[in-house]
C-alpha cells in the first residue's frame, strides 16, 4: 500500500469555517474499500503556526507554519473575509502560495481563496469561479480572468478553483476521482451521506 497522499490546508484569521473543515473532512475519511487504509493524510498550516480565529469565533490550532511544514501533494487555499480582505494583502501569504506552486501536484481554492490565487499571479487570464456573492468583484479586479457563474469548481489540470464554501465539499470529491476513481469520491460521500452529482466525474478507465 502507498503511504497517504499528504494534504495542507492554510488557515488563518476570519477564514470561513466550512471551506476548510469541509475539505478536511472529506479528505480525512477516504479510505481504501478493501483494505481500510486512509488515502489522505490531512495537516493544517498558518503563516506562524500559531492558533487563528476563524469566522464567528471558532479557533482552531494548526499543525505547522510556514517554514515548519513538510512537503505536501494537495494544497488547499480557503476564503472568506480573512482572504479577501486581510490576507490578499500579505506578501508572506503571497509569496509563500508562489513558492509551493510549482512544488505541489494540486494547487485548489475554495470561495475567495480564489483571490489570493489571482493577487499572487497563480490565476491570470483562466477560466476561474468563486462563491456568487464575489464574482462581481472578482471580474472588476482582475479583468483578464474569464470568471464563470452558476458552477462548483473549475479544474485547469493542476490549479482548481470552486465556489462559495460548501463547494469545497464537492471539489474535494472530484480532487479524489482524479487521483484515484469516481467510486472511491463516491463511497466518501455515502459514507458523509452527502448527496452530489458525479456523472461529469472521472472515473477509473479515464
Amino acid at each position: 500500500m502507498d503511504p497517504p497522499l499528504l494534504v495542507g490546508i492554510f488557515l488563518f484569521n476570519e477564514v470561513e469555517v466550512l471551506d476548510f473543515a469541509g475539505p478536511f473532512e472529506v479528505f480525512s475519511v477516504t479510505e481504501n474499500e478493501q483494505t481500510g487504509d486512509k488515502l489522505f493524510k490531512v495537516i493544517t498550516i498558518s503563516q506562524d503556526g500559531q492558533s487563528i480565529k476563524g469566522r464567528n469565533g471558532l479557533t482552531v490550532v494548526p499543525d505547522y507554519s510556514f517554514t515548519s511544514m513538510p512537503s505536501v501533494d494537495i494544497l488547499i487555499i480557503p476564503g472568506g473575509y480573512g482572504a479577501e480582505e486581510i490576507e490578499i494583502n500579505n506578501q508572506v501569504t503571497l509569496d509563500w502560495i508562489r513558492t509551493w506552486k510549482p512544488k505541489v501536484r494540486t494547487l485548489a481554492s475554495v470561495c475567495t481563496g480564489a483571490f489570493l490565487l489571482a493577487e499572487a499571479g497563480i490565476i491570470t487570464n483562466h477560466q476561474v469561479t468563486t462563491h456568487w456573492m464575489d464574482i462581481p468583484r472578482l471580474r472588476k479586479r482582475y479583468p483578464l480572468l474569464d470568471v464563470k457563474e452558476n458552477i462548483k469548481f473549475i479544474d485547469l489540470g493542476d490549479t482548481l478553483t470552486s465556489g462559495g464554501i460548501s463547494a469545497g465539499i464537492e471539489l474535494s470529491f472530484y480532487i479524489i476521482s482524479c487521483y484515484f476513481d469516481r467510486q472511491t469520491a463516491q463511497n466518501t460521500a455515502k459514507r458523509m451521506e452527502y448527496d452530489c452529482d458525479f456523472s461529469s466525474f472521472p472515473t477509473e478507465e479515464e
